[in-house]
């Protein structure tokens, strides 16, 4: 059964599922891989509990017609989802970055949401399972579609691109994260790039930080459709003639305020400036507001209903928020930490006009050979930049020299939750940020 005609099943049984625990009557059942697990295992079981067909990947498992058997069903699964995505003529953006592209992703949805309906990527299902979900979340009554892609291995956003087709897209920025899987910080640019190989080769614009030396240079050395790059809407903080949408920061006291406006150098024309108070915390969230501004210009949201949807946005999930407890004021970013993503948040937490300033830091996971260097330099930053108090969480520092004032080390959450209970620090700020695997966002309800 090829594509089409397995598409033209999925229309007639517009549910698909690939877990067996859910399976709604008339669905379609996907038996799909991982490393401790095989759906095509529970095939059978997805039949009788009420899906009309089952995928699977593995002769063995046939019963009867109701098993559709296929080479590969991760791929058939993408395959499926890119032909669904066809069915839709409006645009797809596609969204990646080493960081701030989910709340990059979250804020593009709330400008547009002011005049649009939006699909958009849902927390961070952003991988070569989750990208085809979201596809498939598409229906006739959207307008528009905002698709999140990951990456932690060379070639996985081609894969991606290859399935959700975006029609215009960008790149929040490169960095050194997942280096154990990219190998290099090349390996990062080439991967990220992946996405701009695809809208470039089919001449669809981008939206680009023109202050980003990365980005540009990924820009130059892609070849285009036809010999000359496609439209390409710039933002950022300089006064650069090509810029789109310029942005500057007012103040982050706690919470980041900015303003902005528009300049077209060829008309000679520049709008007024406009002052956006946000619920962001971190002077790196501008990138991401002046992303999701550019966009909903491009798309024709007017100035005053980009500046609501921007003032009306708060965060979730562990991402740039401020937390007020009974004890204490907590800065929680405690979702990933990769070497870029912790700069910003030191440097950011080191300039907000607050005290007493406490950190507590977990390591920082996939760095490869670099990961000693990488903590190294996080313990020089935070040497230099003079906090208060200092708790570093994971093997990784021991290791390092130490200059910093008042500072403690602990092998795990759990000790620093034995360390909260007896010191009970209180009416400090204190930045909680490190990899997910720390999981250091068990400690906001103890602070």
């Amino acid at each position: 059964m090829d594509i089409k005609e397995l598409y033209r099943l999925y229309q007639q049984h517009p549910c698909i599922t690939t877990d067996s625990r859910d399976c709604p009557e008339g669905s379609i059942f996907l038996a799909l891989k991982g490393e401790s697990f095989n759906g095509n295992k529970f095939a059978e079981s997805a039949l009788e509990k009420g899906c009309a067909y089952a995928i699977i990947d593995e002769p063995e498992y046939k019963k009867d017609d109701r098993f559709i058997l296929v080479d590969n069903c991760l791929q058939t699964f993408k395959y499926l989802a890119r032909e669904h995505r066809r069915q839709f003529d409006i645009p797809v953006i596609g969204i990646t970055g080493t960081n701030g592209k989910t709340t990059t992703k979250e804020l593009i949805r709330a400008v547009l949401s002011e005049c649009y309906n939006v699909m958009a990527t849902e927390g961070n299902f952003n991988n070569d399972v989750g990208v085809p979900k979201t596809l498939f979340r598409l229906n006739e009554d959207h307008d528009i579609a905002v698709v999140e892609m990951g990456a932690s291995h060379p070639g996985d956003i081609k894969t991606l691109v290859e399935t959700a087709e975006p029609n215009c897209g960008l790149i929040t920025n490169v960095g050194r994260a997942h280096l154990q899987g990219f190998g290099s910080f090349e390996g990062v640019c080439k991967t990220k790039g992946e996405l701009y190989d695809f809208l470039m080769s089919h001449d669809y614009p981008l939206f680009v930080n023109r202050d980003n030396e990365h980005l540009m240079k990924m820009i130059s050395q892609r070849p285009t459709a036809n010999g000359q790059q496609p439209d390409i809407y710039y933002y950022g903080l300089s006064d650069s003639e090509d810029i789109l949408i310029r942005g500057e920061v007012i103040s982050c006291a706690p919470f980041l305020k900015f303003r902005w406006r528009e300049q077209d150098a060829d008309a000679g024309y520049t709008s007024d400036w406009l002052t956006v108070q946000t619920h962001l915390i971190g002077a790196y969230n501008l990138d991401n507001m002046l992303a999701a501004i550019t966009i909903g210009y491009v798309n024709n949201i007017p100035f005053e209903q980009i500046n609501h949807a921007l003032e009306s946005y708060v965060p979730t999930n562990n991402r740039s928020q401020l937390t007020e407890t009974e004890k204490n004021h907590l800065i929680v970013d405690a979702y990933n930490a990769n070497p870029t993503s912790m700069k910003a948040a030191i440097d950011n937490f080191r300039l907000m006009e607050v005290s007493p300033k406490m950190a507590i830091l977990g390591k920082m996971g996939e760095l490869g050979d670099v990961s000693q260097e990488e903590h190294q330099k996080v313990v020089n930053m935070l040497a230099d930049a003079g906090f208060d108090e200092v708790w570093l969480v994971g093997e990784e520092y021991k290791n390092c020299q130490l200059s910093i004032v008042n500072c403690q080390l602990f092998n795990d959450v759990e000790e620093v939750k034995a360390a909260i209970a007896e010191k009970q620090p209180q009416h400090r700020y204190i930045l909680i940020k490190g990899s997910n695997s720390v999981k250091l966002f068990q400690l906001p309800e103890l602070l």
